[in-house]
């Protein structure tokens, strides 16, 4: 008998431990990641910003339809719309030109935006060159 409780609380266990493993991959797939991003300065306090997307849940119905470059307080700098999926080009790479950042910044935080779910995911902090 006492076999045969411990064989269903282990089972229990890891049922629940697949459960909220599934919950996190759900939760993953709501919004695009950033994966990378390079920056380079064009003067004047402007850059030109090259990013890179993951979304591999893309279809024309919901995909990664922008991203944002922002400062640490969460105020908007640039954002770069995305008017198709990408379903055949993951990761897929675009760039956001002619950001005007004041002298005071060093860094920015990269943010990507789904066409259901908004922004969120996997966010990319980066340097400023020159800064």
């Amino acid at each position: 008998m006492k076999s045969f409780l411990t064989l269903g609380f282990t089972a229990l266990v890891t049922l629940f431990a697949a459960s909220l493993a599934f919950s996190e991959t759900d939760a993953e797939q709501r919004h695009p990641d950033v994966i990378d991003v390079s920056v380079s300065a064009t003067g004047d306090n402007r850059f030109t910003f090259q990013v890179t997307l993951s979304s591999p849940y893309d279809t024309p119905q919901r995909y990664a339809d922008a991203f944002r470059v922002m400062t640490d307080e969460g105020d908007t700098l640039g954002v770069r719309e995305l008017l198709h999926d990408h379903a055949s080009e993951q990761p897929f790479t675009r760039s956001l030109s002619g950001v005007s950042i004041a002298p005071g910044i060093n860094r920015v935080i990269v943010q990507g935006r789904d066409q259901e779910f908004g922004y969120g995911g996997q966010t990319m902090t980066v340097s400023l060159p020159g800064r």
